[in-house]
């Protein structure tokens, strides 16, 4: 999973070096923390939270594929 959202934004970010993301995973739950660059805050999230919303979709399908749910968290 973590491998997944790491590849989705670093694929839209400026600065993918900054890119930071940390998994915790328990019995039926993936939570992952995402720090990036504040210049590409807005990058990420898109106008109205598109973009976030659209990449939060990939990762909860990804998720129940393994019978999990997932939420992603944004911070800069």
């Amino acid at each position: 999973m973590k491998e997944l959202v790491e590849y989705l934004v670093k694929s839209l970010a400026d600065h993918p070096e900054e890119v930071l993301l940390e998994e915790n995973e328990d019995d039926e739950t993936i939570s992952l923390q995402l720090r990036i660059s504040p210049d590409d805050l807005g990058k990420i999230i898109g106008k109205g939270g598109n973009t976030i919303n659209a990449i939060r979709t990939v990762v909860q399908a990804a998720a129940s594929s393994h019978k999990k749910r997932a939420k992603l968290d944004v911070a800069s």
